[in-house]
């Protein structure tokens, strides 16, 4: 019988070789006993980045991360038991936003189930349908290793195909634990993966497609609605110039310098005048959806025309309007419709908008010039301090839609954020990813209800030579509830225990505590002179939560007011 140690070293030293060869370059793993064959695997790879996290749930979003920056799967990895529950989180953001994750969850073999053993639950499709693929390969079986090669690449095509997202292999695992690998199964000539997967671009586009949407479109009351994963700025660039439509484009879109691009348009559209002017007739949605609820419902009462192109199948239809969905890439159908629409051009339509949102930005930059630290200015200052070719990480809640209503166009910033599931766990763990994997700077912007959420993300950071440069808003509890009913709907004692939640902690002890750099901000130049530094370090804006509701209402009475006085 083959020494059964040598055996599961083997195996998993064959799925490690297949995911290098095809790509892989990022490993997370979660400490654990039952995990030990893998984990040896990945370490012994020189030609992988390997982070080790105490907790699994920040291992989970730093593998989520990697994948979110670099469109290449990490492998994660953590023992048997509740520990694997502990990345449900993370793979449910996975599979909504489409990002690519190796998930393996190392468990007990057959024998230990059902009987009270240690550390031993239910495993098999723990995370439902939230995978792209589930396989239990049970015990390696020297009987079974031609297969090996096939699973690995299996796994990893699952992964990154058209619609890419999380597969989970839940590898069972009998003592002794530690072996060595005897000779691999030969792969294929030249180090090429065992299986490529070679197709056209998902939802092609032919002429009569074309001509459809040509029909439906074309029309002078237009806009595009750009959020991430929209296609190629010149692409869409060259979509606004054939049609004169304003791009709305949100902070993840990449696009937000372009000529066409209207970066005000939350503001804009909390001026009622300037709204009820400017009803569309048609919509072309391009990726993702902004995190802007007023323009959802703007677009949603406009009764106009809808139309959704992404490369992604998924449907993102909240309102139920979209007359047509194109899965295809977004920059070839807009290459195809501006040789074909006509659109606004020739009509002041596209100048209207541009004037205004000219409007909104000076007013707006004005404010953040003469005003006091606010969190749209903070949010403003960490994007301008930026280096070119940084990522920025971004919290859900208030400083997405911060940056989205507020934040100046920079697209050689690239802006990242979890809004699959639009949660704010993990945030800190993301970005912490998202750095192992592209090796540059990254910025975070986020809550302080948030940062303590994944507080764990912050464990060993000041060792692991990343250059992380956290600015974290401080309200003393959840700021995002103060712009609902609730707030004036309910006393504050009420209030406060159900949303406001305080929680006294000082952030600033938290993170010496782990050995960073931390320190307050007083001005904006603060904020600016801080993200233009190395990190890993941490940046305090406290605020008041009310206060912080009248700097919103403050800046968008200064954009109406602009917009209502521009010649």
């Amino acid at each position: 019988m083959p020494d059964p140690a040598a055996l599961a070293a083997t195996f998993c030293a064959t799925l490690v070789d297949e995911w290098v060869r095809a790509g892989v370059r990022h490993a997370v793993i979660a400490p654990g006993s039952r995990s030990t064959p893998l984990a040896l695997a990945l370490t012994d790879r020189a030609e992988l980045r390997v982070d080790v996290f105490h907790d699994e749930r920040a291992a989970s979003f730093a593998a989520l991360g990697s994948g979110l920056a670099t469109a290449t799967p990490a492998v994660l990895l953590c023992t048997s038991g509740t520990a694997a529950a502990h990345f449900h989180g993370a793979v449910a953001e996975a599979d909504l936003s489409g990002v690519p994750m190796l998930v393996c969850t190392a468990d007990r073999p057959p024998e230990l189930h059902d009987v009270g053993a240690a550390q031993t639950i239910d495993q098999d499709g723990l995370y439902g349908t939230a995978v792209r693929w589930f396989h239990a390969p049970g015990i390696a079986d020297a009987a079974t290793s031609g297969s090996w090669r096939s699973l690995a690449a299996r796994a990893f095509v699952a992964a990154t195909g058209r619609d890419p997202g999380p597969v989970h292999l839940n590898l069972a695992f009998r003592e002794p634990l530690v072996g060595q690998p005897a000779d691999l199964p030969p792969g294929r000539g030249g180090g090429a993966p065992w299986q490529q997967v070679v197709s056209p671009v998902a939802g092609a586009v032919d002429d009569a497609d074309v001509a459809r949407l040509v029909s439906m479109l074309d029309r002078q009351r237009g806009v595009i609605v750009a959020g991430a994963g929209c296609g190629a700025p010149a692409a869409v660039s060259a979509l606004a110039d054939a049609t004169g439509w304003p791009v709305l484009a949100d902070a993840r879109s990449g696009v937000r310098s372009i000529d066409a691009a209207v970066t005000r348009f939350d503001a804009l559209l909390r001026v009622e005048s300037f709204a009820t002017a400017h009803v569309p007739a048609v919509v072309l949605r391009l990726g993702e959806p902004p995190a802007s609820k007023l323009l959802t419902q703007w677009i949603a009462a406009s009764g106009a025309v809808e139309a959704h192109v992404s490369a992604r199948p998924a449907v993102l239809d909240s309102d139920h309007h979209i007359a047509v969905r194109v899965t295809a890439d977004p920059s070839a159908v807009c290459r195809r419709l501006a040789a074909a629409l006509t659109g606004a051009r020739g009509t002041p339509w596209p100048a209207r908008w541009r004037h205004a949102d000219a409007a909104a930005r000076e007013a707006t930059e004005a404010g953040f010039a003469s005003g006091p630290l606010t969190e749209p200015a903070a949010a403003a200052a960490v994007v301008a301090g930026l280096p070119t070719g940084s990522t920025l990480v971004v919290s859900s809640s208030m400083p997405i839609r911060a940056l989205e209503w507020f934040g100046p166009p920079r697209d050689d910033v690239r802006v990242l954020c979890n809004r699959g599931a639009n949660g704010i766990d993990g945030v800190v763990a993301t970005a912490i990813g998202a750095a192992a994997a592209s090796g540059g700077p990254v910025g975070v912007l986020i809550g302080d209800v948030a940062l303590l959420h994944d507080s764990t993300a912050l464990v060993a950071l000041a060792g692991r030579g990343l250059d992380v440069r956290i600015v974290v808003i401080d309200n003393d509890g959840g700021g995002i509830f103060s712009f609902l009913p609730q707030r004036t709907a309910l006393d504050t004692t009420r209030f406060e225990q159900l949303f406001g939640t305080p929680h006294g902690a000082d952030l600033l002890l938290l993170a010496a505590a782990h050995g960073l750099s931390a320190t307050d901000a007083s001005s904006v130049q603060d904020v600016t002179s801080f993200v233009a530094a190395r990190g890993p370090s941490v940046l305090r804006v406290r605020l008041d939560r009310d206060a912080n509701v009248a700097a919103y209402r403050s800046l968008n009475d200064s954009v109406a007011q602009a917009v209502a006085t521009r010649p």
